[in-house]
């Protein structure tokens, strides 16, 4: 990890807002559509909500419903210091939860800060910076980050690791999925002791569950045997509906509020509460 140099990262992280990476290097197991459902499941249930998206592709910025063209600065100009948070943020239709949107621009933000000795902290700063000016001015302040990170270890997700005070890990229910899960823990436990101590494992949520399916069974079993309580009690089943809802621009919970996808998310976001009641308590 060569991220540091002699640069020292900003203060502690600030209580609030909370903080929260979603990352996993594999892609496809449910990691911006945890990241959309479980913002709106927060903001259904009275918090208030920043989704910023990190992956260049974007899928979180469209699935709720923010249109390419209309994104005329984006997470890329908050990384470079271009925009500050206020500027690049947008409202969704969900009540209480904005988006910080990404641009394919951001697949070259790396290069842009390469050569920057705050690079690790670039979106850490950001988030301190906006909680700071959200004290004195009238802008929107959150109860809660959600950072959706791109499928891969980059010098975009170490930000999102630097910036948060924990990490939600998405895993699909298949065959492969403890392959990488090491990996990323590993990198974790260097981040944590290298750019970010207050860095810790939130909880591993199991998505893409079938029920007909005695792998899946399985699967939740080996997970489950392997990481013990940092398992979420809630799974997220494969639901149709939770797969139509991106193409309308709309979380699963406004596309079909009482589907089963709609319904585990939020018992999700039920869950996260309850964790971060006991984990401010500690």
């Amino acid at each position: 990890m060569t991220y540091t140099d002699s640069f020292s990262p900003p203060s502690l992280l600030p209580p609030l807002p909370r903080v929260i990476a979603l990352a996993n290097q594999k892609g496809g197991v449910g990691k911006t559509t945890t990241a959309i459902n479980l913002g709106t499941a927060l903001a259904a249930i009275g918090e208030e909500v920043l989704i910023v998206d990190l992956d260049p592709q974007g899928n979180a910025s469209t699935g709720l419903g923010i249109d390419r063209r209309s994104r005329l600065r984006s997470t890329y100009d908050l990384l470079v210091g271009e925009s500050n948070l206020a500027e690049i943020v947008m409202e969704t239709a969900v009540p209480r939860l904005s988006v910080a949107p990404s641009t394919m621009d951001l697949l070259g933000v790396e290069l842009e800060i390469a050569g920057r000795s705050d690079r690790a902290f670039r979106l850490r700063r950001a988030l301190a910076n906006h909680s700071q000016r959200a004290d004195s001015i009238r802008i929107r302040n959150y109860s809660y980050v959600l950072v959706d990170c791109p499928p891969s270890l980059n010098l975009l997700t170490i930000n999102a690791l630097s910036a948060a005070h924990s990490i939600l890990v998405p895993l699909q229910c298949e065959f492969f999925a403890l392959e990488g899960l090491s990996q990323l823990l590993q990198t974790v436990d260097q981040v944590k002791h290298a750019l970010n101590p207050e860095l810790s494992i939130h909880g591993i949520v199991l998505t893409m569950f079938d029920s007909r399916n005695n792998l899946a069974g399985q699967v939740v079993a080996d997970v489950r045997a392997h990481m013990g309580d940092a398992v979420y009690d809630t799974v997220i089943p494969r639901n149709v509906r939770i797969s139509e809802a991106p193409s309308h621009g709309k979380p699963v919970l406004l596309y079909d509020f009482k589907s089963t996808g709609s319904q585990a998310y939020l018992r999700l976001a039920s869950e996260i509460i309850q964790r971060e009641k006991r984990l401010r308590a500690a």
